[in-house]
């Protein structure tokens, strides 16, 4: 599993069946390519994408703190807040299963000035097990869930893919 996933879990599962069946059309995203570049120029003295994998998950993170355990993750909008609350908790989730204890997150987004703090309690990290058996059922679909139809839909790098 990964924290892509997580966050299309939450944003929209097609997208979610798409880009796991190597369906990606993000590469030519303008929104991508800003959100990349924000995340990128934002620390830029600290090391950047931390790559944590093992034979049930992968995740990268944006920066870690391992002075302070604090995850940061970089964010262009809070539109998706939701989205990148459960893609955080994720990583907390993971870095607990390595035994490391005690981690918490924050989402930064440089352009609002604003930042969050995200930590996992209990009932989340049940949450993220039902999560991930969902996610496992909509993934071994042989088609792609039907579309959303929501406002932001027109934003992605999909739409063409599913409205045209």
């Amino acid at each position: 599993m990964t924290g892509t996933q997580i966050s299309y879990y939450f944003l929209c599962q097609r997208k979610l069946w798409l880009f796991t069946h190597q369906i990606d059309m993000e590469q030519t995203s303008d929104t991508v390519a800003m959100g990349k570049f924000i995340s990128e120029s934002t620390y830029e003295r600290q090391k950047h994408e931390i790559h944590i994998a093992d034979d049930e998950d992968e995740i990268v993170i944006d920066f870690y703190d391992a002075k302070n355990k604090v995850i940061h993750e970089v964010k262009k909008s809070d539109k998706m807040e939701e989205t990148h609350i459960w893609q955080v908790k994720f990583y907390i989730y993971v870095l607990e299963k390595k035994g490391i204890e005690g981690v918490t997150g924050e989402i930064d987004y440089p352009k609002l000035r604003q930042k969050i703090n995200v930590t996992l309690k209990d009932d989340d990290r049940k949450k993220l097990e039902e999560i991930r058996k969902d996610i496992t059922k909509i993934l071994s679909m042989e088609t792609p869930p039907s579309t959303i139809n929501k406002p932001f839909c027109k934003q992605c790098s999909y739409y063409e893919l599913c409205y045209v």
